[in-house]
């Protein structure tokens, strides 16, 4: 379950799950770990290189996909989840959740495609959500549905270039981004070292907490049955 030699990018670096990617990979013998954030900082281990991106910004993609073209692990792990966030919210905070999770983390995977291909097929790893698959009535839930597709369609997209394409799943994890909710939470470690051991041994797919491995057992139940069930769930986590 190593990563020895591989170069990784990660993007949300500075973040609570950010932050494990990054040293878990540098455990796991990276050779070099570029921390994508919009505000770089500076990292005590020599292997690590901040880079700036900003996902919403059109023009920093294939840029960043140049600057780093040694990279054969991307970690798409940056998103928003913005307080007061509602799918019946104003369409410019709809839009600018959309710009993150899904149009720029979609943007660097495309930008990368070709990077990875370069080095082998390489892997790319999408942080989405449990959220895609719940009644939660918010743009965030919305983009993670999007990216969740959109990872299954890059798999098939970039089979033939041997680029292995991981979803990851969860629900709450313990970081700052989840602070405002007082519910169970998974701990950002755990998340990470199931994320790393999926590119490991070729997993497709990782649900990462039990919350998400019973929603998944469930979604092929009538909609008559499972809809009822999911807004009793949510009703429970938000009190």
């Amino acid at each position: 379950m190593t990563l020895d030699g591989r170069t990784v990018l990660v993007t949300g670096a500075n973040g609570g799950l950010g932050e494990q990617f990054v040293a878990q990979a540098l455990e796991r013998g990276a050779a070099k770990v570029y921390a994508a954030a919009r505000s770089p900082r500076s990292w005590a281990d020599p292997r690590v290189q901040p880079l700036t991106l900003d996902l919403t910004d059109p023009d920093r993609a294939v840029p960043v996909a140049r600057a780093a073209s040694d990279v054969d692990l991307l970690v798409n792990n940056a998103a928003i989840a913005p307080e007061g966030d509602s799918i019946s919210g104003p369409e410019a905070e709809l839009r600018r959740i959309f710009e993150t999770n899904f149009f720029g983390t979609l943007r660097l995977a495309n930008a990368f495609a070709p990077v990875l291909a370069a080095n082998g097929g390489g892997t790319l790893v999408n942080i989405l959500s449990s959220a895609a698959w719940v009644t939660m009535p918010t743009g965030y839930a919305a983009s993670k549905a999007a990216m969740w597709s959109a990872t299954n369609a890059l798999r098939t997209e970039l089979r033939a270039q041997g680029t292995h394409v991981v979803g990851l799943l969860v629900g709450m994890i313990d970081t700052p981004m989840s602070a405002r909710w007082d519910v169970p939470k998974v701990s950002a470690a755990a998340v990470v070292a199931q994320a790393y051991d999926a590119v490991a041994d070729g997993s497709l797919e990782v649900l990462a907490d039990a919350q998400t491995q019973e929603l998944k057992s469930r979604l092929d139940t009538p909609a008559e049955t499972l809809y009822p069930w999911l807004d009793e769930q949510i009703a429970l986590l938000v009190g």
